[in-house]
């Protein structure tokens, strides 16, 4: 099971202290890790590979960066809201079913949640400018 973790009103000199934080998870994800600071925002992530073992990699952002997200869990309808969001015009990168919980997110707002099967925590970013 991965581990997410984030803080919001953070400032450069909390960087050290935050990447400890997320270190303190690996535990929870030994496959990978990752980390985003911006505008006071923070996200951190440790991954457990489970969908997608070579292109999942979080947080993950929006193709504008204006939506990252962190997340953890099995969307066990993904597939099908994929192929729903695919014929609406969007564009995938990954198998992730973390790509679409974000792009189902950016389409229909917390609504998404209405649509997900599943197990699952996450959080999402909006960096709106």
């Amino acid at each position: 099971m991965c581990g997410i973790s984030g803080a919001l009103g953070v400032s450069e000199k909390s960087k050290d202290y935050l990447q400890k934080f997320n270190n303190s998870l690996s535990h929870r994800g030994p496959d990978g890790e990752g980390t985003l600071f911006r505008d006071q925002v923070f996200l951190g992530h440790r991954r457990l590979a489970i969908i997608d073992l070579e292109s999942g990699a979080q947080p993950m952002e929006s193709p504008d960066q204006r939506f990252a997200i962190v997340y953890n869990g099995e969307l066990y309808n993904y597939k099908e809201i994929k192929k729903e969001l695919i014929l609406l015009g969007h564009q995938f990168n990954t198998e992730s079913d973390t790509e679409v919980v974000l792009k189902s997110y950016m389409v229909w707002g917390t609504q998404c949640l209405q649509k997900f099967r599943g197990m699952f925590a996450f959080a999402i970013a909006n960096f709106e400018q």
